[in-house]
């Protein structure tokens, strides 16, 4: 079954995030959904995987199945995604979905904009991601400067500059993005 993409260029050794989207046919649902161990038990034997998530159909989905799986860096999920083992799987999806699957792919920074209730073909668009990470950024290295500049006096410019981007890096990973992103998700993921 072809697997059209929406793929944007990798980062080497970066993580990388791929969510397929597929119809299932009527009354095939507990098929796909065996489907669906099967395929994760076989991904979860290749080096770099991270983990699978299934979205059921709903209303944020459009009514399909959206796969979401992850990998530590782009070599590993092409590595999973050229396998014979995954090849195998997906022919085992004749009968069982219907149209074409749509397939999104993302690393870097894009991961920091993944919704798990966008479609698969929904992305955000560059300006729109950049205007957010000034912003977030800026607000996050600004205060923590000011805050912990004058305990780090006696550090070294690299190991100061160092430490505040770990503490940004992880803020915006775990705590901010997550919150920023499904705010403005409207805005976002809108057209205009």
């Amino acid at each position: 079954m072809s697997e059209p993409a929406h793929t944007t260029p990798a980062a080497e050794g970066g993580p990388v995030t791929v969510s397929v989207s597929r119809r299932v046919n009527p009354g095939r649902e507990d098929d796909y959904e065996a489907w669906v161990h099967g395929i994760a038990a076989a991904a979860s034997e290749f080096p770099g995987h991270q983990g699978i998530n299934v979205l059921r159909p709903s209303a944020q989905t459009g009514g399909r199945y959206v796969l979401i799986y992850r990998f530590d860096s782009d070599a590993h999920a092409a590595a999973w995604e050229a396998s014979d083992q995954r090849a195998h799987w997906i022919e085992k999806l004749e009968g069982i979905t219907g149209d074409e699957d749509e397939r999104k792919r993302v690393t870097g920074l894009e991961v920091w904009f993944d919704l798990p209730d966008v479609p698969a073909a929904a992305h955000a668009p560059r300006y729109k991601m950049a205007l957010v990470l000034i912003m977030v950024v800026f607000g996050l290295v600004f205060p923590l400067q000011v805050y912990l500049g004058p305990a780090m006096a006696g550090f070294p410019a690299w190991l100061r500059s160092l430490v505040i981007v770990i503490i940004q890096v992880l803020l915006m990973t775990y705590l901010v993005m997550p919150r920023v992103t499904a705010l403005l998700k409207p805005w976002l993921f809108s057209s205009r």
